[in-house]
């Protein structure tokens, strides 16, 4: 390569680096919205706290439901994965019942149902677990949340999230309250995106903040 061209190549490369510096730097992302706990975090001690909430170890059954698969990578607020993030999350079953001894609906527990995760995201900040759709679980006498699972993202270093997955096109999500509090561009953010028409696989992702 001659003087001239590398000088060339030389200042091609060095805009490309500012040009790469500038893209990353306006690709901030905003944070996944928080939302309330809610009153049924798990209490009752449970060794299986894996990946698959449709089983339950030591239990021959299979959780009642339709069965779905979620996966979904976790990132900062600059676009970047971050690995070794804990993500605990816990939900009602498939009638709308959490296992927690404070939840007195009529709705069944389904003693098949792992109610209760605790993950970790992996390479690239991935995660994947195999769960039911919640059912909807009742406010009162003429009110019920619509489907959503909770979740606790944390990480040293990083603020901690507590927020709530929901799910597309559902008819109570027009009439949650506290769904219908978030703006639409929070409502799609913590909302999972259906990967096929037909089949049972989500997408979620999770931004959280850098300290």
């Amino acid at each position: 390569m001659d003087s001239i061209k590398r000088r060339n190549f030389l200042k091609n490369a060095a805009l490309g680096s500012v040009a790469t510096v500038i893209a990353t730097s306006t690709q901030a992302k905003m944070v996944t919205p928080s939302e309330v706990e809610g009153p049924f975090y798990p209490i009752t001690p449970q060794k299986d706290k894996d990946a698959d909430l449709t089983k339950v170890d030591g239990k021959d059954g299979v959780a009642k439901g339709e069965i779905i698969v979620i996966s979904g990578q976790v990132f900062d607020q600059h676009g970047n994965v971050v690995e070794d993030v804990t993500i605990d999350l816990w939900q009602a079953n498939s009638f709308g019942r959490y296992h927690h001894p404070h939840d007195n609906s009529d709705a069944p527990i389904d003693e098949n149902f792992q109610s209760w995760a605790i993950l970790q995201s992996g390479k690239q900040g991935r995660f994947k677990f195999k769960t039911v759709m919640p059912g909807a679980y009742p406010l009162g006498a003429s009110q019920q949340r619509t489907p959503h699972i909770h979740v606790k993202v944390g990480k040293l270093g990083y603020e901690s999230l507590l927020t709530q997955m929901y799910f597309p096109n559902h008819p109570l999500n027009e009439k949650d309250g506290l769904f219908k509090r978030k703006s639409k561009e929070e409502q799609k953010m913590m909302t999972a995106k259906k990967l096929s028409k037909d089949g049972n696989q989500y997408r979620f992702n999770f931004v959280i903040e850098r300290v």
